[in-house]
């Protein structure tokens, strides 16, 4: 690969013609969900009673019978043999962060003919090797069995490829001895947590039991560079970001190019995006320029929370394999390009109960009071585990955003708006005197003031924020799991419902109002230091998070401790969500994962330093210093001053260069933090170089060409 490589994908790229636009075509949505066994193909398919069976399963949580897998066995292969599907597989999530699959064939031979056939043990179990994937010592490498167990709630869909199509079945992945192995199983019994959590607290407001919704939308951002690019820049292939770039001249400082208008050739893959989202029954709703050069959002409607934890990891897969089709790149790194905006994944997250959102504060003082505790709940939950929270969202790629000023901080905390705030402030003095916008504020007498969806201005730089009628929690990364933070999220909140319910349980029907008024009042009063209206990107704010007590992780290594803390653990055991082995496993997986990628990224620099930029400053060094000599032999002082300026500048450059490779390449023998020192300072040198040596001779696709030629 060399200097002239770069400039022939330039010349590449931007002669790519436009497509030249053709006439829409009439909208027809008798696609949408075409590739999923939904409850309408269900009842196609399915006899009435074995279909309504497992509808009950999905819709209220009834048991699944056993009796009836071989009947739904037998209508999936028949539907996915209509749909081309040759293969099926159990499609899980592992602790990789990615899914995984392993596709076996309908085909079997009897009496040496072929038949298709799938049974209802394939369907409920499969036993992939589970001593491949990670485990945090959970699994030893000689122990190869574990199960994946088929999830009901979780429709089944169809994947397509190039010339064939595959059923996969959503799954839960366990070991030998049942610990969880992935993200859903602990997601799934966090849920079942907190749903009985919402129970009790709903019977104590006398309310008829009734299921329980968790909500969520994942605000998915990414980046898209040409593939051109994409595969001369070595760290994007091996690391998903750039270990080395200068800043262009021109970036995001115009604050041009959010929301503004979408080039066609990406409105043309964000259309096929949508149309394979839409085929697979993912609801893809909104599309827009993100604030960074190159850098795009797809945000999807509300879904059941383990529904949209399935259908987000489908969207990342989707966006890479579109992208791919269109002679582009999906960047899904949190941080691919230094100096612009990095990528998040805004967690939208709410709870309903019999339908009725539990985060909207309502119109009468019985739902305001349900509004009030579930608001008080989740504010002593963030206080109490913030560190849980902030941990749940760590990892190499996230280190980079958090705290950039562009993103969330480190530091946990709570945006309620002007409002709300107030509210909540009155609340804790008790009877309220005053209001914002309307009355006083007694539970159980008097309304809250109007709370519209927007009653205030959003505040982008809170990590937890109230937006109307849920919260954003905004710190999980572009490339992360849902699953992880949410299982957090539901534990802690169903702990601290627990508690309040407790103290209800205790109550009177004529003291019930005074005292829940009192015990919230209490709890505000204990946990408002988490609540934090203004700046969180300033020092001040670190300043007074500290004074606070809030803790500030502001790297993988601080916020992975809190995992195996012992209230930490006793927490997550009483709920039944992980035991003690499962989570000294995660944050054995955590680390090494963490580790490794470091490794990577310093190999790949150094690599790169040494066998692309090393070679081109020399050849640059050499040309200048053979052109002085030249000109001295000649006896020519016209324009010797700058040539020997220029000699002496990148002269001084490659010996830097050299000395950081080798600094780099000892530090490579210890641990990360000595690693990323290592790589800073090679990228200082290398950056730097990138700016004085001729552009026609550097090596590598520069920020300029990736973030604005696409």
């Amino acid at each position: 690969m060399n200097n002239l490589n770069r400039i022939h994908a330039v010349n590449t790229v931007a002669a790519l013609h436009a497509p030249v636009p053709e006439p829409a075509a009439p909208v027809d949505m008798s696609s949408y969900g075409e590739d999923v066994f939904s409850a309408d193909v269900m009842r196609e398919y399915l006899p009435k009673a074995t279909a309504e069976k497992l509808l009950a399963t999905i819709n209220n949580g009834a048991p699944l019978d056993p009796a009836i897998a071989a009947d739904i066995a037998h209508a999936m292969k028949r539907w996915a043999l209509v749909r081309g599907a040759t293969h099926f597989t159990h499609w899980f999530l592992p602790l990789t962060g990615a899914t995984a699959e392993k596709h076996d064939s309908f085909l079997e031979i009897k009496n040496g003919k072929p038949i298709m056939s799938f049974s209802g043990k394939n369907l409920i179990i499969s036993e992939p090797d589970a001593s491949s994937f990670p485990s945090g010592g959970l699994r030893s490498t000689f122990e190869a069995r574990g199960y994946t167990a088929w999830d009901p709630t979780s429709p089944a869909f169809i994947k397509r490829h190039g010339n064939g199509a595959t059923l996969c079945i959503p799954t839960a992945f366990c070991s030998y001895t049942g610990e969880a192995l992935d993200k859903k199983t602990p997601l799934l019994r966090s849920m079942q947590a907190l749903s009985t959590s919402v129970k009790r607290l709903m019977k104590c407001f006398g309310k008829q039991e009734a299921n329980v919704t968790i909500t969520l939308g994942p605000e998915q951002e990414y980046f898209l560079i040409d593939k051109t690019f994409y595969y001369q820049r070595p760290d994007l292939v091996q690391t998903g970001r750039t270990v080395f770039g200068a800043p262009p001249a021109k970036h995001q400082q115009l604050e041009d190019h959010y929301f503004g208008t979408i080039k066609m050739r990406i409105l043309n893959f964000m259309t096929e995006v949508e149309q394979e989202l839409w085929k697979l029954g993912i609801p893809a709703k909104t599309r827009h320029n993100e604030v960074a050069p190159a850098q795009f959002e797809l945000a999807p409607m509300f879904e059941e929370l383990n529904l949209a934890c399935d259908h987000n990891m489908l969207v990342m897969e989707v966006l890479r394999e579109v992208a791919d089709r269109n002679g582009l790149v999906c960047l899904l790194h949190e941080k691919p390009f230094a100096g612009v905006n990095g990528s998040g994944k805004h967690n939208n997250w709410s709870i309903a109960y019999d339908g009725q959102n539990l985060l909207d504060p309502g119109s009468d003082p019985h739902q305001n009071a349900i509004f009030l505790t579930m608001l008080t709940a989740i504010i002593e939950a963030i206080d109490l585990h913030s560190d849980l929270l902030r941990a749940s969202v760590t990892g190499a790629g996230n280190d980079h955003r958090l705290g950039a000023n562009e993103a969330p901080p480190a530091i946990i905390s709570m945006y309620l708006g002007d409002q709300l705030a107030d509210v909540i402030e009155q609340l804790e003095k008790g009877a309220a005197t005053t209001c914002r916008q309307a009355g006083t504020m007694k539970i159980g007498v008097d309304t809250l003031p109007p709370l519209p969806r927007d009653a205030t201005d959003r505040n982008r730089t809170s990590p937890f924020a109230f937006t109307g009628n849920k919260f954003e929690f905004r710190a999980p990364g572009s490339s992360q799991s849902c699953s992880g933070p949410n299982t957090v999220l539901n534990t802690i909140v169903a702990e601290s419902i627990d508690r309040i319910s407790g103290e209800l349980e205790k109550l009177s029907k004529e003291e019930f109002n005074s005292g829940l008024q009192h015990l919230l009042s209490r709890i505000i009063s204990a946990h408002k230091r988490i609540i934090f209206n203004g700046n969180g990107y300033t020092d001040e704010w670190k300043k007074e998070a500290a004074k606070r007590g809030l803790p500030n992780a502001a790297t993988t290594m601080e916020a992975l401790r809190c995992l195996t803390g012992e209230e930490n653990i006793a927490m997550f055991e009483k709920y039944h969500v992980y035991n003690r082995r499962e989570l000294e496993s995660r944050y054995e997986v955590f680390l090494e994962d963490y580790h490794n990628k470091i490794r990577i990224e310093g190999e790949t620099a150094l690599e790169i330093a040494g066998c692309m930029v090393q070679p081109a400053v020399a050849k640059e060094f050499a040309m200048l210093t053979g052109a002085l000599a030249d000109a001295e032999t000649a006896g020519v002082s016209a324009g010797l001053a700058g040539l020997r300026k220029s000699a002496e500048e990148l002269g001084t450059a490659l010996d830097e260069l050299s000395a950081k490779c080798d600094a780099l390449k000892n530090a490579l023998k210890g641990c990360h933090e000595e690693i990323i020192a290592a790589m800073n300072d090679l990228r200082n040198v290398v950056d730097k170089l990138e700016r004085i040596v001729p552009d026609a001779n550097w090596p590598l696709p520069k920020y300029r060409e990736m973030l604005f030629i696409y």
